[in-house]
């Protein structure tokens, strides 16, 4: 059984241990403090068995939800949990009265590529040089997912 709550700043080693191994460039532990503090965000972290196997970062505003974050820890992938993460992500957005979730996604990951566009979100653009890459810079595709 996968258990949404609201992540807390205690969460935040386990968030950054989970961040170092899934990314090549991983958000920094203050990028995670900032969508904390800030309002407009919802971070949450999702448990099985009382660990911690994923989180996300959403923020929301003027009738926009933007899914900035989404993680399964590298054991848990595989497993059909980043589905269902999303799945409670797009019910966080409508509960926020978003009416689209946008979200980017590296041009390379094909998996989640495939989860996005299974799920219904439909590719509406790219933004060139988006992400940090091994070698330079990556391009991000940018996917939204109709609400209403």
């Amino acid at each position: 059984m996968l258990e949404a709550r609201p992540m807390q700043t205690r969460d935040l080693p386990a968030v950054m241990a989970v961040e170092c191994l899934a990314y090549s460039h991983p958000w920094s532990q203050g990028i995670f403090e900032d969508c904390l503090r800030v309002k407009g965000y919802d971070c949450r972290v999702y448990e099985r068995e009382q660990t911690l196997v994923a989180y996300t970062v959403m923020s929301w505003g003027a009738g926009e939800a933007h899914l900035l974050n989404i993680c399964v820890h590298p054991d848990h992938q595989g497993q059909g949990l980043g589905r269902q993460v999303l799945e409670q992500v797009v019910e966080r957005a409508r509960e926020k009265g978003a009416d689209s979730l946008f979200l980017e996604v590296r041009v390379s990951n094909e998996g989640a590529r495939g989860l996005y566009e299974s799920m219904g979100f439909n590719e509406i653009g790219q933004r060139f040089d988006y992400y940090p890459a091994d070698k330079g810079r990556e391009d991000a595709l940018v996917f939204a997912l109709p609400l209403l």
